[in-house]
C-alpha cells in the first residue's frame, strides 16, 4: 500500500494526472481496489483531487459464465444426445438443471425432435448447429456492443445484470505534499521520554464519527410501552388491577355467571369448585328467569358448566372479583381493571390473532348509566391519544346495552373497532348478591388494537407473534404522544 501511494504522489508531483484510474492501477499492477483504498485515504487530507467517472455496464451473471465455458443449455443438449437418439430420463440425469431450458430452445429452434408413438425418445434432427447464445456471452464479456435485442433476450433469461462502476480521475488537492507525514494519533510513554512529541503532528479528531452501537435490548411497543402506559391510566383514573392468573378457566365463570346460555356457539370446552347457592342461582335464572327476566328456558347441566377452556374473555375475571365484592358487608362502590392475554377460535388475518391480550376495565356503583360509560370512555381513550370515538349499538349476552367503540386508524385509512361495553344486565349481577340498584359499566379492548393505532401498523402480525421484524421493534421510536 505505501509503495502504491509512493508512486502515486511521485507520478502527480513530476507535473502528471491520472485521467483514469482502472488504466493507472493496471500499470503499477496492482487491483483498482488497492489503488481506490490509497486515492480515498489521500482525498480525505485534500492532497489530491478527486472526479467520478461513472459507468453502467452490463456483466454476465454465474450461469451466463458457466455457459460461455461449457455452451448454452440448447447445445449441451443436443451435444448429449447420440445418433440413435435418448430418453428424456437418460438426458435429464446427464444434463441436470439445463435440460429442461434446453429442451424448450432446442425445440424452437428445431434442432431436435421425438420418435413417432414415443413423445419420450428425443432424436437429433441436425448434425451441427451453432452456438448463438455462447457467441453473444463471450461477445459482452470482452467488451463489445450488442444489440438492444440481444440484450433484452438475454435479460430476459437472466443472464445479464446491470453493474455501475466508478473510477477516478486525478490531479494534485489543494494540500498536496511530495511525501505524506505519518500523523500520530496518541501520546506514548516513549513520546514523553523522548521529548520527540514536540515534534509530531497529530491526527485530527473526527468529533461527528460515529460510535459503535452499543448492544443493548429494545422495547417491545406490545407489552412493554403501551402496555405500561395504560396501566398508568387506569391507576389515575383510580382503579384497582385484578389478579389474572388464570388461563385456563371453567365454563361456568366464563360463560354461565355471564348469564350466557350453554347453547351458545362461542362456548367451548373450561374447571372449577363452585358455591352451591350461587350456581343453584345462576341455575334458575338460566332455566326459568328471575329478577324482571324470562331466562333462556332450556334443562342448564352442571357438567357443561364444569368444562376447562382456555378464557376467551378476562371478564371471566371480573365476574369472580364482582361475586367477591357481593360478599362484602356492606358493599362499597369500586374500579377494577385487568390487562391479559385471551384466546379465540379467529381466522389470522391482518387485524385478527387466535390469541391477543385483552384490557377491560369496570366500574361498580350505584345509579350508573349509559351516559356515564360513554363519558368514562372518551376520557380513557383520550387519554390513549385516540380522540376520534364512534359507538354503535351491540349485543352481548352479558350486558344491556351494550356499545361497539370505534376509533379512526389513519393508517388504514377506515374507522377500527377497539372495543366492546356496556353495563353488566342484572340476571348475572344480583344473583351474585349485588344490592338491588347497583349498576357495573365495562368496556374491553385488545392492546394490539390501539398499539397498532399509535405505531401506525396496520398488520398486527408484524406486532406480535412469529412473523414480527426485530428490526421494527429496533427502529421505532417510543410512542409517548398522546399517552398522558
Amino acid at each position: 500500500m505505501a509503495d502504491v501511494e509512493a508512486c502515486l504522489l511521485a507520478h502527480l508531483n513530476s507535473g502528471g494526472e491520472v485521467p483514469d484510474s482502472r488504466s493507472y492501477a493496471s500499470s503499477l499492477r496492482v487491483t483498482h481496489d488497492e489503488l481506490e483504498a490509497v486515492i480515498k485515504s489521500l482525498s480525505a487530507f485534500r492532497i489530491v483531487d478527486t472526479t467520478d467517472i461513472t459507468k453502467e455496464t452490463w456483466v454476465l451473471t454465474d450461469e451466463a459464465k458457466g455457459y460461455v465455458a461449457g455452451g448454452s443449455p440448447e447445445a449441451q443438449l443436443v451435444a448429449a444426445i447420440p445418433p440413435e437418439g435418448a430418453s428424456k430420463d437418460v438426458l435429464r440425469e446427464k444434463l441436470g438443471s439445463v435440460f429442461d431450458i434446453g429442451m424448450k430452445t432446442a425445440a424452437k429452434n428445431k434442432w431436435i425432435g421425438f420418435e413417432k408413438g414415443n413423445k419420450d425418445l428425443v432424436l437429433r434432427k441436425v448434425n451441427t448447429i451453432k452456438d448463438d447464445l455462447q457467441e453473444q456471452l463471450k461477445s459482452l464479456e470482452s467488451g463489445e456492443v450488442l444489440s438492444d435485442k440481444v440484450i433484452d433476450d438475454l435479460k430476459r433469461r437472466k443472464l445479464i445484470t446491470k453493474e455501475k462502476s466508478i473510477w477516478y480521475a486525478l490531479k494534485k488537492g489543494p494540500q498536496f505534499v511530495a511525501k505524506r507525514k505519518k500523523l500520530a494519533t496518541d501520546v506514548t510513554q516513549e513520546h514523553l521520554r523522548s521529548g520527540d512529541w514536540k515534534d509530531l503532528e497529530f491526527k485530527d479528531y473526527n468529533f461527528g464519527a460515529q460510535g459503535q452501537p452499543i448492544a443493548i435490548g429494545y422495547v417491545q411497543p406490545l407489552l412493554e410501552v403501551v402496555r405500561e402506559e395504560i396501566q398508568n391510566i387506569f391507576l389515575q383514573m383510580g382503579f384497582t388491577e385484578m389478579p389474572t392468573n388464570n388461563y385456563v378457566e371453567s365454563s361456568f365463570w366464563n360463560f354461565d355467571a355471564l348469564f350466557q346460555p350453554q347453547q351458545h356457539p362461542a362456548r367451548d370446552s373450561h374447571d372449577t369448585f363452585f358455591l352451591e347457592d350461587y350456581l343453584e342461582k345462576v341455575k334458575e335464572v338460566h332455566q326459568r328467569g328471575g329478577y324482571g327476566s324470562k331466562g333462556y328456558g332450556y334443562d342448564w347441566k352442571r357438567d357443561e358448566a364444569e368444562k376447562n377452556l382456555l378464557r376467551t374473555h378476562t371478564t371471566a375475571v371480573s365476574t369472580r372479583m364482582l361475586y367477591k365484592l357481593a360478599q362484602e358487608k356492606p358493599f362499597a362502590p369500586k374500579r377494577y381493571y385487568s390487562i391479559d392475554r385471551v384466546f379465540r377460535n379467529e381466522a389470522v388475518d391482518r387485524t385478527h390473532l387466535a390469541e391477543f391480550h385483552q384490557i377491560e376495565g369496570l366500574i361498580c356503583d350505584y345509579g350508573l348509566t349509559l351516559g356515564d360509560l360513554i363519558g368514562v370512555l372518551e376520557d380513557f381513550f383520550s387519554s390513549l391519544g385516540m380522540s376520534k370515538l364512534r359507538f354503535k349499538p351491540a349485543y352481548n349476552p352479558y350486558t344491556e346495552p351494550s356499545m361497539e367503540i370505534f376509533s379512526y386508524h389513519e393508517g388504514l385509512k377506515k374507522w377500527v373497532e377497539v372495543g366492546n361495553s356496556g353495563m353488566f344486565r342484572p340476571e348475572m349481577l344480583l344473583p351474585m348478591g349485588l344490592p338491588e340498584g347497583v349498576n357495573v359499566i365495562a368496556w374491553g379492548l385488545s392492546l394490539e388494537r390501539p398499539t397498532m393505532i399509535l405505531y401506525g401498523i396496520d398488520n398486527i402480525r408484524d406486532l406480535f407473534g412469529p412473523k414480527v421484524d426485530f428490526n421494527l421493534i429496533k427502529s421505532n421510536p417510543l410512542c409517548r404522544l398522546g399517552l398522558q
